[in-house]
């Protein structure tokens, strides 16, 4: 059921589809029972850990080497931030690429520098 719904996944599939496949997906892991602190709190945690694997990657980090193996890939951490960020926002009935368009309407008009 997973691996179908994952299929139906293409580079052509809008934010929508994503958000709702893992609404479906963390419900067939049975993870939808979670609280919203409970998502948060692993959202840091996964957060936490992208930290350490770009950590990792830089020249002169002073990593502990014999915990090399525990370390994962950047692009592994990015993607389980953004899984449980999807998540926390089903669970909140927040529309990711509607948040996202919103939040841009107010930055256009900001000045950065």
């Amino acid at each position: 059921m997973q691996k179908e719904l994952l299929n139906n996944i293409t580079e052509n599939s809008s934010l929508k589809d994503i958000q709702e496949y893992i609404r479906k997906v963390i419900k067939l892991r049975g993870l939808d029972n979670k609280t919203v602190q409970d998502e948060m709190l692993m959202l840091l945690e996964e957060v936490g850990e992208l930290a350490k694997a770009i950590r990792k990657k830089l020249p002169n980090s002073k990593i502990d080497e014999t915990k090399l193996l525990n370390y994962t890939e950047i692009e592994e951490e990015v993607a389980d931030v953004f899984i449980v960020l999807n998540s926390v926002c089903n669970s909140l009935n927040i529309d990711i690429y509607k948040a996202f368009k919103d939040k841009e309407e107010i930055n256009i008009n900001r000045k950065w520098k």
